[in-house]
C-alpha cells in the first residue's frame, strides 16, 4: 500500500502494479481499491501500463473529512496523478466515471479518458431517483441507519429489486463490505447531483473536455444507462462510444472484456 496527502490533508491510499503509461482506475459506489474485480482489472491491464488503483476518500485505508465536498474528491485524484507522475490515464466506472468527468472538465492532467456508464438519466421517460435522493441518503446516513441507507439506495438509486438487498444480508461477507462503506454512499449521489433528473446534458458544461474519451456501456444494461452513456458520448467534442455486451456493471464486471477495451483506447 502506498499513500499519497490530498490538498486538505486528507491521507489517500493507493496500489500500484505494473510497467508502462499511468493508468488510474476510479470506481463507483460499494467500491473500493481491494474490490475484487478492481484487484483483477489492475492485474490484466498491468502487463502494459503502471495502474494506479486508489480508496476514494472514506474507504478502505483513505482517510475523510468532516465535511464532504465534489471538489474534494477531485482534489484526491490530482493527488494520485501527481503521484503517478503528473499525468495519468484514467478510468471511471458509475459514479467514479462521473467524477472523472468533473475532473476533466477542472483541468487536471488526464492524458486519456474512460467513461464506464456514468449514470446519467438523460430522458423523462428513463427512471429516475427521487428528487430528494441525496438529502435522504445523506438522513439515513447521519442518523447512523447505513443498512436503511444501503437498501434506498440500491433500491431507489440503481433501481435493484428489494430481493436482492434481502439476499446480500445473508451473504456475511459481502453484507460486511457493504456496511464498511456505506457512510459514503452520500457521496456518490452528490458526484451525481443535478444529473439523474431526466434531462439532456448541457452540452457547454463539458465543452473544454477536448482531450480523447472512451465511453462505455453494456448493451445488456438498462436502457437509462445506455442512454446516458450515448448522450454524453455525444456531448464530449472528442469522444467515441462502445456497445459491446458484457460491458454492463449492474451485475458482476467482465474485467477480461473490459481490459481489452482499455488496451484498445489508451
Amino acid at each position: 500500500m502506498n499513500t499519497v496527502i490530498s490538498k486538505d490533508g486528507t491521507k489517500i491510499a493507493y496500489d500500484k502494479v505494473g510497467q508502462g503509461p499511468a493508468l488510474i482506475l476510479v470506481t463507483g459506489a460499494f467500491s473500493y481499491r481491494k474490490f475484487p474485480a478492481t484487484v483483477q482489472l489492475a492485474t490484466l491491464l498491468s502487463d502494459k501500463y503502471t495502474v494506479y488503483s486508489y480508496d476514494r476518500r472514506g474507504r478502505g485505508d483513505s482517510g475523510d473529512s468532516s465535511a464532504y465536498e465534489v471538489e474534494r474528491e477531485i482534489e484526491d485524484l490530482e493527488a494520485v496523478i501527481d503521484a503517478a507522475g503528473g499525468s495519468a490515464n484514467v478510468w471511471g466506472l458509475s459514479s467514479g466515471a462521473v467524477l472523472a468527468v468533473h475532473a476533466a472538465a477542472s483541468g487536471l492532467n488526464i492524458t486519456k479518458l474512460a467513461l464506464h456508464e456514468p449514470p446519467f438519466v438523460v430522458k423523462s421517460t428513463d427512471r429516475k431517483v427521487p428528487e430528494d435522493f441525496l438529502a435522504q441518503v445523506s438522513g439515513l446516513i447521519a442518523a447512523n441507519k447505513r443498512a436503511e441507507a444501503i437498501k434506498y439506495f440500491m433500491t431507489k438509486g440503481m433501481g435493484a429489486p428489494g430481493f436482492i438487498v434481502t439476499m446480500m444480508r445473508l451473504m456475511p461477507s459481502v453484507w460486511k463490505n457493504l456496511m464498511a462503506v456505506a457512510h459514503t454512499l452520500p457521496y456518490d449521489a452528490a458526484v451525481a447531483d443535478g444529473f439523474m433528473e431526466g434531462k439532456p446534458l448541457p452540452k457547454h458544461l463539458w465543452k473544454s473536455i477536448t482531450l480523447p474519451t472512451l465511453v462505455m456501456e453494456g448493451t445488456e444494461s438498462p436502457i437509462g444507462l445506455r442512454n446516458g452513456a450515448q448522450s454524453i458520448a455525444s456531448v464530449l467534442p472528442n469522444a467515441q462510444l462502445v456497445s459491446k455486451k458484457g460491458l454492463g456493471h449492474t451485475k458482476a464486471l467482465n474485467a477480461k472484456l473490459i481490459a481489452a477495451e482499455l488496451k484498445a483506447f489508451f
